[in-house]
């Protein structure tokens, strides 16, 4: 009755209360036999051969693995031919080996230990696993109808609810890659627990996305197994609501509330599920109302904070008792029939028991076809030339700065195309907005699809970007990188605006961005310190995905970053955290060869500190153009955008020089970016040499010019992590005898400095040169907070900090 649209509540009221009650046949009821008999004796095999393991086992809400099949089945008959799964541990290694149907000899295996194959053998990366009810699998599989439908599980941690948006997100790029524009072909299901439906945030924040226009997948199918406790806490302490589902009535969902001990009827809410998904193409709930047969885990004692709840639950019969009860009441099915079913499940349950003594693993998929011929970690990659053809440079340069004759755009906007049609006119004084339009255009061109979301996306925080005009009559919206391309299609470009989220957003782009390499996916936040608000995404999937869960995605997170005196929240993006999630050695020098790069594919993931366009340019080309995808975290500017000396020319971009020479501004990404100055008389002419990264250059160059000290040379690191000790060793070789600065904007407690040191030095050491104490750092002081609120403190430190690092005197260690 929550619901206001009167063709929805009549499509209900003739589903449910004008219908007679749904009456199955022999067959189907078998049928359903057959698979709550396969989901009870699943657990009841793994409880028998590992008493004591944890699996987080289905007892008590068995019925949802039927409920589930005849779901599917049901989607397949009105034309699902993809879901996407997402579900905590509860019941987890019951839906993989009997929904998804994952090779029972490979669960008992994963119980026993497993068979890990050895890192390296014919190409095989294993990474570091992970507990078996975390993993993920995908299988195709027959339908009751005669159709074949394809099952994905994703991967998960055991922060509840955290998949939810990743498999949302999954599920709109597979809309997209198979052109399922009414969004009937892909499905998303996601199961949660009772406690965490109604406790999580990202919960709502998903919901939230479910009618975004580029975020909508034309409904998902919740399923809650309402255990009616949550771990310890009962639902008076754990939610304010009368039921846990009671959040989705925010958003006009169905809410079935059905009884888990009732098979028929379990079955026939979950089908009126996958009727209404399919009919109104918007999300719909599923309250399993079941119980936890034991504690949250196998060896959890839950009586101790429910003893009058298990008492209860310790006489009640299962759901399978009580349905093979009601069938033998019928008189339909016969004992021996109930009977040759148990016996058919504990043969096959025990032949792949035995199986799995020998199991070995296949070697690892990359989710699907898309990813065929891209290498794992341990392989070599070949670095590739990014730069683009002077031609192609012109012809999408003038795209994305020509309107349409009658569009009326604001006369500031106006404005700014006009000045960005004369940059590639002339090909000089290319900004960071353009050289990104670049990026974007020429990758589209090339046919990748480019994705943009975030909080303000399509103008920009900071008012640079403007990828969607609009009209100041008509109010039409004009995007000028949808017609960089002969019939381009409309989506090949995508740039939204997204909800005020940063968890459950950053969990979408994640999700989409795992389903094809060929794309450029980016989630940019509206500052970088606002990431933090979508931690657990970073922590748990994109840090560690690809070492826990063998998966890997190429996602772009900018995250605004520069000390402007803008106080302590819109200042610093966190690089440390980032730089302390990043799992390559400090103490050993990847070996590399002139011509291979290996060292970033040893590493989860980059992060990068860009101070020029082209660089930009490069970098976000770089991520398309390689042969296997990492997670690319870049500390994006906020003043450069429109600083008078951060600009690139057009010839910076171009590929004259083909695959020659790494130095060689324009044909690839440059990971350090030497001194601009030409230091004719190397060893006499200069004793300091400056390391940094960011904005903070600019100002170290401006005060090197004020007070003319042509003996200070200024190398800036542009990628962070994986650190560039080839190059970094290459300016130590050519400045043998000067001093050594790191120079940082943020605390010396946070920034760069406690990741750049120990890798510094050991470069140094590697040369024979210095001790860690000659590594001499000039930046803030610890802080507590990011930076300091009052502008003119902010000003004074800074004026401090680049003085500092060209004083004449030697600086001080520390």
């Amino acid at each position: 009755m929550h619901i206001p649209d009167r063709d929805k509540c009549n499509w209900l009221r003739e589903k449910i209360e004008t219908a007679k009650p749904k009456e199955y046949n022999k067959d189907r009821r078998l049928v359903m036999l057959d698979r709550l008999i396969w989901s009870t004796q699943f657990e009841n095999f793994l409880a028998t051969k590992w008493a004591t393991a944890k699996r987080f086992g289905l007892e008590g809400g068995e019925t949802l693995i039927p409920g589930m099949k005849e779901m599917f089945d049901r989607a397949a008959d009105l034309g699902v031919e993809n879901i996407v799964i997402g579900m905590p541990h509860r019941g987890r290694l019951n839906v993989l080996g009997n929904v998804v149907r994952k090779p029972l000899s490979q669960i008992f295996s994963e119980f026993t230990g497993g068979t890990r194959p050895v890192e390296g053998e014919d190409g095989l990366y294993t990474g570091t696993g992970d507990v078996k009810y975390h993993l993920g699998t995908s299988y195709d599989r027959p339908t009751r109808g005669g159709n074949r439908i394809h099952l994905s599980l994703v991967a998960n941690p055991s922060h509840l609810e955290a998949v939810d948006p990743v498999v949302i997100g999954k599920t709109r790029a597979k809309q997209f890659y198979s052109n399922d524009a009414d969004r009937t072909k892909n499905m998303g299901i996601l199961i949660h627990g009772d406690g965490s439906f109604a406790g999580q945030g990202v919960v709502y924040e998903t919901l939230h996305l479910s009618a975004l226009p580029n975020y909508t997948t034309g409904g998902t199918i919740h399923i809650v197994v309402n255990n009616q406790v949550a771990f310890t806490t009962d639902p008076r302490a754990g939610r304010s609501s009368q039921y846990c589902t009671d959040v989705a009535k925010a958003l006009n969902a169905p809410i079935f509330h059905v009884n888990g001990d009732d098979l028929e009827a379990v079955v026939c809410v979950c089908e009126l599920a996958a009727e209404w998904r399919q009919t109104f193409h918007s999300d719909v709930v599923v309250d399993l109302i079941c119980y936890r047969r034991f504690g949250h885990n196998e060896i959890d004692e839950p009586s101790f904070t429910q003893p009058k709840m298990y008492q209860v639950i310790k006489n009640h019969p299962s759901s399978l008792k009580l349905y093979e009860q009601k069938l033998l009441g019928t008189g339909e099915v016969m004992k021996e029939d109930v009977q040759r079913i148990h016996d058919k499940v504990n043969r096959i349950l025990n032949e792949e028991f035995a199986k799995s003594k020998d199991y070995v693993p296949n070697k690892r998929d990359w989710l699907s076809a898309y990813w065929t011929g891209f290498k794992s970690p341990e392989q070599i990659s070949r670095v590739r030339n990014t730069g683009v053809k002077p031609e192609i440079l012109k012809r999408v340069g003038q795209a994305i700065t020509t309107l349409p004759e009658n569009f009326k755009p604001h006369r500031a906007v106006k404005k700014i195309f006009e000045l960005r049609a004369a940059m590639i006119e002339s090909g000089q004084g290319i900004d960071w907005a353009v050289a990104e339009a670049l990026a974007f255009a020429t990758l589209i061109v090339e046919g990748n699809h480019v994705r943009l979301s975030g909080q303000d996306v399509e103008r920009g925080t900071f008012s640079h970007r403007h990828a969607v005009l609009h009209d100041q009559e008509t109010g039409a919206k004009y995007c000028p990188l949808d017609h960089v391309a002969m019939d381009q299609n409309e989506e090949l470009f995508t740039v939204s605006n997204s909800s005020l989220s940063e968890f459950a957003v950053l969990g979408f782009e994640l999700g989409y961005s795992m389903e094809n390499p060929n794309s450029l996916v980016l989630w940019e936040a509206q500052f970088g310190d606002f990431a933090n608000g979508a931690q657990v995404m970073f922590d748990q999937f994109l840090s560690s995905g690809e070492a826990k869960w063998l998966r890997q995605t190429g996602l772009v997170v900018l995250l605004p970053h520069g000390y402007d005196g803008q106080g302590p929240e819109h200042s610093s993006a966190r690089l440390e955290r980032f730089l302390q999630m990043s799992d390559d050695n400090p103490f050993v020098i990847p070996e590399m060869e002139p011509t291979l790069r290996k060292q970033i594919q040893e590493c989860n993931w980059q992060v990068v500190n860009v101070t020029t366009p082209a660089n930009y340019f490069h970098l976000l080309r770089r991520q398309i153009h390689r042969e296997f995808r990492k997670p690319l975290i870049v500390t994006a500017p906020k003043n450069l955008l429109r600083h008078k000396d951060c600009k690139s020319n057009l010839s910076e971009f171009d590929d004259v020089e083909g695959h020659l020479g790494f130095d060689k501004q324009g044909t690839r990404f440059k990971r350090l970016i030497k001194d601009r100055n030409d230091h004719k008389q190397v060893e006499e002419g200069v004793n300091r040499l400056i390391l940094c990264s960011g904005k903070v250059y600019y100002e170290l160059d401006e005060e090197r010019k004020k007070s003319e000290r042509g003996d200070v040379a200024i190398c800036r690191v542009e990628q962070l992590c994986p650190f560039p000790y080839d190059l970094i060793q290459r300016e130590l070789k050519r400045y043998p005898n000067a001093e050594i600065v790191w120079c940082q904007e943020e605390p010396m407690n946070m920034g760069a400095y406690s990741y750049i040191s120990p890798r510094l030095f050991t470069a140094m050491k590697a040369l024979g040169r210095g001790s860690f104490e000659d590594i001499k750092y000039v930046g803030r002081a610890p802080s507590a907070a990011t930076a300091t609120g009052f502008l003119s403190v902010h000003a004074q430190e800074q004026s401090e900090l680049v003085k500092k690092a060209l004083q004449a005197e030697p600086i001080k260690f520390l």
